[in-house]
């Protein structure tokens, strides 16, 4: 099935990708506040949401690992981890090149982005755990309750700006009442969220697939051995 699907998410993913950033670097228009630098958001704010909702994601599996022992689940999880630090990383990055001019600073230790910070060192420790031991089942569920525990950090990134009085902005996209953004900038935002996601999710299917694979040729080869070693 992800060999039929495969292809046609890369090309809907890398062209809904391009569309976005063409609208959003070429067409946008700049902020009256901040300028040419708001067009940092384009990235940021879609690497924020995917830095939560890969966590959330690697949580719901490493749930599926220790409930269902489902072997799929471990290989997605271990996959998704360093592609989850990896957002989490360029999200510290462009908010950095983004407070730089607004804050004067290249980092504050502010509740949203501390609590970033901790996001990607959770991503980090789960990458590092599932691929410590020898044993992969035993790296697996060691993953997976620290996956599980770093959950408890979602509500603070999320809700850090309400409940702290904190440098970064309130939430202006993902509000109830009203979206604090001129659909000018917020129609483009979404379409590179929905680019960025439809990638991510093309990049972790990838990784999962190959080591499905190197799995699959791992358990070949052992089989291949423990024949030969058998006397006629």
């Amino acid at each position: 099935m992800t060999g039929r699907i495969m292809p046609w998410l890369w090309a809907v993913a890398l062209g809904v990708t391009a569309w976005g950033t063409i609208w959003a670097l070429g067409f946008a228009p700049a902020d009256w506040q901040q300028g040419e630098t708001v067009r940092i958001m384009f990235v940021h704010v879609p690497m924020a949401w995917l830095a939560m909702g890969g966590y959330l994601g690697l949580g719901i599996l490493s749930l599926m690992s220790l409930i269902w022992r489902h072997p799929l689940a471990d290989l997605a999880a271990r996959e998704l981890a360093p592609v989850g630090a990896a957002v989490t990383a360029l999200c510290l990055a462009t908010g950095s090149l983004w407070g730089k001019p607004m804050w004067g600073t290249w980092w504050v230790w502010d509740a949203r982005l501390t609590s970033v910070l901790v996001l990607f060192f959770l991503w980090l420790g789960h990458a590092a755990l599932v691929r410590a031991f020898d044993e992969a089942d035993r790296g697996a569920r060691a993953g997976a309750i620290l996956a599980l525990v770093g959950l408890v950090n979602l509500p603070v990134v999320k809700f850090s700006v309400d409940w702290w009085n904190t440098l970064h902005q309130p939430a202006s996209v993902t509000r109830l009442d009203a979206p604090g953004m001129h659909v000018s900038m917020l129609y483009p935002l979404l379409v590179c969220a929905i680019g960025f996601s439809l990638l991510f999710g093309a990049v972790v299917l990838a990784r999962t697939r190959a080591a499905v694979m190197e799995r699959r040729i791992r358990a070949l080869e052992t089989a291949r051995a423990r024949r030969a070693d058998v006397p006629a």
